[in-house]
């Protein structure tokens, strides 16, 4: 007779189990640091902004790894929804140590500004992708767009990203207010929301009882199983409790559709 497989412990049965059903009864809100969703009235507007898009098959990211934006002696790079990738024209600037060091400079942040200061060109992080927040442009239309900020230990970037359903529009200048946050503006059409009405999205009463019974039901056969097959040493099917029951089940509701 072969050995007997590898056997889950009871625990970890239980565990997965548990997870199961709460991924089946949970969802919605806002996603990851490129998903947003905001109800208002009737309508849900969710945005995706790594989402492919017909003529954008990375969303909103740029596909050079990184967004340039220069103004006079600074110049500004970022990217959305990931850090910064360069396979050219890498920033070359000092004080880059907590964005890749001198030699990957700009590679392990997602906002990076270089300002011109006695005739050396010096780096400050200004946005990392661990640290971000997602807010509308405007709360009384959320079809406008929204606003992705960044921030890194004492500075910040601001990226709106408008709704322009057509194309893609790259930032071409930037502003700053205070002593390093940063603000910028493109248009694209990850930054249009997709609308739905909120009484039809999520699960209703009706579907979250059906699974909540569900689940009860794996767990108590699951827990049956488990302790007669540990505890009593039953094994192979006859460890389902109460099994005669079970087989017999879709007879006794044939039988009781029939006499309804």
């Amino acid at each position: 007779m072969p050995p007997p497989g590898p056997r889950l412990p009871p625990l970890l049965l239980l565990l997965l189990l548990a997870a199961a059903c709460s991924s089946g009864l949970t969802g919605g809100g806002e996603g990851g640091s490129c998903e947003f969703s905001v109800a208002r009235g009737s309508e849900l507007y969710s945005f995706d902004l790594a989402a492919p898009t017909p003529a954008h098959r990375h969303g909103v990211l740029s596909e050079d790894g990184f967004y340039k934006v220069a103004v006079n002696d600074s110049i500004l790079w970022f990217q959305l929804c990931d850090e910064m990738l360069f396979n050219f024209d890498p920033p070359m600037c000092l004080n880059c140590e907590d964005c890749g060091g001198p030699l990957r400079c700009g590679t392990q942040c997602s906002a990076l500004v270089s300002n011109y200061i006695r005739g050396y060109d010096v780096c400050t992080t200004i946005g990392s992708l661990s640290k971000s927040h997602i807010s509308l442009v405007d709360e009384s239309n959320p079809q406008k767009g929204i606003i992705v900020k960044m921030f890194s230990s004492k500075c910040s970037i601001s990226v709106s990203v408008i709704c322009d359903s057509t194309a893609a529009q790259v930032p071409d200048k930037f502003v700053v207010s205070g002593l390093c946050d940063y603000a910028t503006t493109l248009k694209h059409p990850s930054g249009c929301a997709r609308s739905v009405s909120a009484s039809g999205s999520g699960w209703g009463w009706l579907s979250t009882s059906f699974m909540t019974i569900l689940c009860l039901l794996g767990g108590y056969i699951l827990i049956g199983a488990v302790y007669r097959y540990y505890f009593l040493g039953i094994h192979s099917v006859e460890a389902i409790p109460n099994l005669e029951f079970w087989i017999g089940l879709p007879q006794r509701i044939k039988v009781s559709v029939e006499n309804f």
